[in-house]
């Protein structure tokens, strides 16, 4: 049996019915990644023997009878950014100096281990998650499955790389600009940020850490329906996140089923800010008709504002540094210097945009406000007579890889300035409004390089968003003809 053609929730019904062992699975996806992990770079460690043991327990658990859940004995791998799964090792995405034992467990680890899943590595991430590419200096950068000159995407690039090249069916991302749907789009993979308050985000000492821009714990998937499983066993009311909220039970392994016949979908190729290349706007434009075919209607649409995307960009790398900024202060207190110290371990960006975040007035953040705020509004003008609004998740294609640890975006794009971050990427602004949005493969460029399609909907509708991703892979089933 070729496991790896397997979606997770087909691997896991085929575990639950005594076809295959959660032994011989995790033998047989270790072998995959030891052989094909080389190539890419996706994980930066794996745990193969720790797995074998939750594997031999999970067998226990079958043979009593035990219900093992809908993703027994499936490999996940966790993103080696932030703490994930207590006892093992995080490195804030190859910062040697900053090496740490996990704490805790995630929301996606959590959720994973309750739907039977066994986490097998730790995939690669950029310093900080704080960029729109995968690359650091320890690790080095992630490789895209489709050419491996390129890079992954990121922040959550080793997870997209491990998932589209089939090493396993899931994978956690992180999410506080596009770090789950940029590396989705550039890797084929379907990606799901879900609404604020929808997966709890436990932040200690400061219990609103994640919310300047919103940051989100999800996952990477080959098919909607494995990323629906996922939101069932991620989605809950905690009271410890002050932004959490108690929506009751939902399967959105049903609600995605529900037909978007009547449903008006807002097509926009660059928000009016970006300049979008050529080729991804038609290959996205000619995706988004294709909801047409399920009765949907499609419109284009045009954005009111007032600001930049450089404005809008810049606003969010000063923002993303605020928390940084924090705690390299109280890591300076703790006798770790990292910029004094450790400077080679950090990319020149993340330390200018600290020092910005750090030397920030009170009429800076309320310029933050302000700009974000205006973003809500011209988005929810667009959402009073629309259902979805759906656009290109990323203004380029996927870039080179540099050769110094140090991947970004470009500089330059169409003769325009660019942001390196984040600048080349459709998906921050949904960190600043909280909406839920996804990347779903809409095609492949003449250089045979993946091009994501991101679906935007209303906030807290997040069945609305896999709805339309459910309909349009039955339109176009990319994993199957892949």
């Amino acid at each position: 049996m070729e496991l790896e053609k397997l979606s997770g929730v087909e691997l896991g019904a085929e575990v639950n019915k005594g076809n295959v062992t959660p032994t011989e699975v995790i033998e047989y996806f270790a072998d995959l990644i030891e052989k094909r992990n080389p190539r890419l770079n996706a994980f930066t460690y794996t745990k193969f023997e720790e797995a074998l043991s939750d594997a031999k327990e999970l067998e226990k658990r079958l043979a009593a009878g035990e219900d093992a859940g809908p993703l027994a004995g499936v490999p996940v791998g966790l993103k080696d950014f932030l703490t994930s799964k207590k006892g093992w090792t995080n490195s804030h995405g190859g910062v040697k100096s900053l090496i740490r034992e996990d704490s805790d467990d995630s929301a996606f680890y959590a959720a994973a281990r309750a739907a039977g899943a066994i986490a097998v590595g730790k995939t690669n991430a950029p310093a900080f998650a704080m960029r729109g590419t995968c690359d650091n200096k320890l690790y080095g950068p992630t490789r895209n499955p489709y050419n491996t000159d390129y890079n992954s995407g990121g922040s959550s690039g080793g997870s997209a790389a491990a998932v589209a090249d089939r090493m396993l069916p899931i994978a956690e991302g992180t999410d506080g600009g596009g770090s789950i749907r940029i590396p989705s789009s550039w890797c084929g993979c379907f990606g799901y940020k879900a609404s604020v308050g929808t997966i709890p985000s436990i932040c200690r000492p400061d219990g609103w850490t994640a919310t300047h821009p919103y940051c989100f714990d999800g996952a990477i998937t080959r098919t909607v329906e494995d990323s629906a499983v996922m939101l069932n066993y991620m989605a809950k009311y905690d009271p410890r996140d002050p932004l959490s909220l108690d929506h009751g039970a939902r399967d959105f392994t049903e609600l995605m089923k529900a037909p978007i016949k009547g449903w008006k979908i807002a097509l926009t190729l660059d928000f009016d800010i970006f300049n979008t290349d050529d080729e991804i706007a038609s290959i996205v434009e000619r995706a988004a008709h294709r909801f047409e075919e399920a009765g949907a209607i499609v419109e284009p649409v045009h954005f009111g504002f007032r600001h930049s995307r450089n404005d809008f960009a810049e606003l969010w790398c000063r923002s993303i540094s605020v928390d940084t900024a924090i705690d390299m202060e109280i890591w300076k207190e703790q006798g770790l210097d990292l910029v004094r110290d450790h400077r080679d371990e950090l990319p020149e960006e993340f330390i200018y945009w600290n020092e910005k975040a750090l030397n920030s007035t009170i009429l800076d953040y309320r310029y933050f406000n302000e700009l974000r705020t205006e973003i809500l509004d011209c988005e929810q003008d667009i959402f009073d007579k629309y259902d979805l609004i759906v656009s290109p998740v990323t203004v380029c294609p996927p870039v080179k890889n540099a050769d110094d640890g140090n991947t970004k975006g470009p500089e330059e794009f169409k003769g325009e300035k660019m942001e390196p971050l984040i600048g080349f990427c459709e998906t921050f602004m949904e960190n600043f409004t909280g909406s839920p949005a996804a990347s779903i493969p809409a095609g492949l460029s003449s250089e045979g390089l993946p091009v994501g399609m991101q679906i935007i909907g209303k906030k807290f509708r997040d069945e609305d968003v896999f709805a339309a991703a459910h309909t349009f892979e039955q339109i176009s089933p990319w994993d199957k003809e892949r």
